[in-house]
């Protein structure tokens, strides 16, 4: 039951993250989606996986693209925008969709007290083991592509942000 639901709210909350038109609003969806993620890793017996896709991809990353995304948009009118996008009605979906998953994880406590029957729990050392054994190329390829995407992503920052100076220099 556990992981139909998570499983529901991940693809609800993936879906959104897809057709929306606004990348706040994507982002807040997104993170939703990683949590899900990580209840159904929880659920499947691997709950190290489970606290690194928080700790990795719903914080670190996410933390990652946000400073990206206020890199991008500098500028009052940018500013002004994105209390827009914040507002109270926003956080609606996701705030549905965090205490759907919420609730779910309570019940899961409650059930079973955190322990899970019948699963072969994967601990640290395992994931270890197959990250750095026969996925070392995938695990590095992933590296070298976020790489990408910063470096990608600092170079659009940087060289808009210099055309909008040099454009108030030649107008002002």
């Amino acid at each position: 039951m556990t992981f139909y639901l998570s499983g529901a709210i991940a693809i609800a909350a993936t879906l959104m993250v897809i057709v929306g038109l606004n990348a706040v609003h994507a982002l807040l969806y997104l993170i939703v989606s990683l949590l899900a993620v990580a209840v159904v890793f929880y659920v499947l017996g691997a709950p190290f996986a489970a606290a690194l896709e928080i700790i990795i991809y719903a914080g670190a990353i996410m933390v990652l693209f946000v400073f990206v995304m206020m890199m991008l948009n500098l500028g009052k009118a940018a500013s002004a925008r994105e209390r827009d996008w914040l507002s109270p009605g926003v956080w609606t979906g996701p705030a549905i969709l965090a205490a759907l998953l919420l609730a779910e994880l309570l019940y899961i406590v409650a059930q079973g007290g955190g322990k899970l029957s019948g699963i072969a729990v994967v601990d640290s050392k395992e994931v270890g083991i197959i990250l750095f054994g026969p996925y070392l190329l995938g695990v590095e390829l992933a590296s070298l592509l976020l790489l990408a995407g910063l470096v990608g992503a600092c170079h659009l920052g940087w060289h808009e942000s210099g055309q909008r100076n040099g454009r108030d220099h030649e107008h002002g």
